[in-house]
């Protein structure tokens, strides 16, 4: 068997600043014997300890006695005859993974790697003193490690699509015995919550949006004159998404936009200008510069009405109307229907469970030592508009996570059985019908073999 060093293993080797140190290169005149043969292909000593230190670089500590250090190598020794025997039968299926397929992958890998070191000079370096060859010995290494784990993987697949490898049959016991084994392994539940919200935008003056109607005509007007659409968008427009690009909105289908962009982005043949016109946002002057099938590319210039405290304190009012509304029993429908910024795509109930830690800070405050059904006001950034909003929300459950149970897992944990149980099946009538010589005992080279 060729000498691969794992793709995972060579990736941990390089971040430490000494690795020659951390990973001394094995003997090959102490462990360099076979220990296995499965069909023609031979598995060394070298190749065993190399996938044992690999399970270490991964973070799993080897025993130290020694029966049980015995069992994790013919564990981890099992666990190679079995791959060797999927590469084979890879071969008999016609299973192949053509080289240009992985090479992107494993040359992003190596830029990843190069760039935890500061020159070229040190990689090359660190390289030498894991014994890993120059960089284009490394290369070739990965993307034999690499070719090898997708042929695994694209064998089973093909195993399972023709019926070869049949989930076993599980019982309840087994369930609760595999659950009971790996729950200290498990992750904890995080805490989590549900809740439905009624947002509210601080909403301009009729003064206020005269005035940004007219400066938006007038920019209009500069632009049928001659003026260039992108020099204009990049002084005026008010969209911090697009004014460095010239307002260039990119490629987009239909129904990205809120409903009065959508009306004239899509009405517009390329190269014609829209007429000023109002969204939820402010005004918008917009050119199509290109169209295809199904897709448009748009510029935009944006122009939003001021808002100042004023604005933002009656939107607190409007929340506070509906806070009171909502505790009195008025129907959270009708409310979020007359007051919910429906206009701005924000959504009004999450009911699929969200981690308590992957909201929003502002989220994560107000929901802070609150119960299912308490109701809460509070303000979340509006980077675009530069004003927050209002939202009133009301928190419908919360789990304070912890262990998963038996209940939670069953389902899981019998389909990963199944799953395995079948492989395990389909690996042993594959064993029982090839060569495979385990020689894990022998002392030296020469001696008798033990035969599955």
């Amino acid at each position: 068997m060729k000498r691969i060093h794992s793709f995972a293993l060579l990736a941990v080797a390089l971040t430490g600043a000494s690795v020659g140190a951390q990973q001394p290169a094995p003997q090959r005149a102490t462990l360099d014997r076979i220990v296995a043969v499965v069909g023609d292909q031979p598995i060394t000593r070298f190749d065993l300890e190399q996938r044992m230190l690999q399970d270490q670089q991964r973070g799993m500590r080897p025993p130290t006695d020694s029966a049980a250090l015995k069992a994790y190598q013919t564990q981890t020794l099992n666990t190679m005859i079995d791959e060797e025997l999927l590469l084979q039968k890879a071969k008999e299926l016609k299973v192949d993974v053509p080289d240009n397929e992985i090479a992107s992958t494993v040359d992003r890998q190596i830029r990843d790697i190069k760039a935890r070191f500061t020159t070229e000079s040190e990689f090359r370096t660190e390289l030498a003193k894991a014994g890993l060859g120059t960089p284009e010995e490394y290369r070739r290494m990965l993307a034999e490690q690499m070719k090898r784990d997708e042929t695994i993987k694209r064998t089973m697949q093909k195993l399972r699509e023709d019926n070869k490898v049949i989930p076993a049959n599980v019982t309840e016991d087994e369930v609760k015995e595999a659950f009971e084994r790996g729950r200290a392994s498990l992750p904890r539940r995080p805490a989590q919550v549900t809740f439905r919200q009624i947002v509210m935008a601080p909403r301009p003056t009729a003064a206020a949006k005269e005035v940004a109607r007219v400066k938006a005509e007038s920019i209009l007007a500069e632009i049928k004159k001659g003026g260039d659409f992108a020099l204009l968008a990049k002084r005026e427009s008010m969209d911090p998404g697009t004014k460095e690009v010239g307002g260039d909105l990119g490629w987009h289908r239909r129904g990205d936009f809120v409903t009065e962009f959508e009306r004239w982005v899509w009405s517009l043949p390329p190269g014609e200008l829209s007429p000023v016109f109002e969204s939820p946002f402010g005004y918008h002057i917009v050119r199509v510069d290109r169209a295809a099938a199904g897709e448009i590319k748009a510029r935009h210039i944006l122009i939003r009405p001021k808002l100042d405290s004023a604005d933002l304190a009656r939107a607190h009012a409007e929340a506070d109307s509906v806070l009171k509304l909502w505790r009195a029993g008025a129907p959270f429908d009708s409310l979020a229907k007359k007051h919910h910024d429906y206009a701005a795509k924000e959504e009004t109930s999450i009911l699929d469970p969200m981690a308590r830690d992957s909201l929003p800070e502002s989220y994560q405050r107000a929901f802070a030592g609150k119960a299912p059904n308490d109701l809460v006001e509070f303000e979340i950034p509006d980077p675009q508009r530069g004003m927050p909003k209002v939202v009133v929300a009301q928190l419908l459950s919360a789990n304070p996570g912890g262990e998963y149970t038996l209940k939670e897992m069953r389902d899981l944990v019998r389909n990963r059985l199944a799953e395995e149980g079948g492989v395990r099946r389909y690996l042993d009538g594959l064993r029982s019908r090839s060569y495979v010589s385990i020689r894990l005992d022998q002392p030296s080279p020469g001696a008798g073999s033990s035969e599955r």
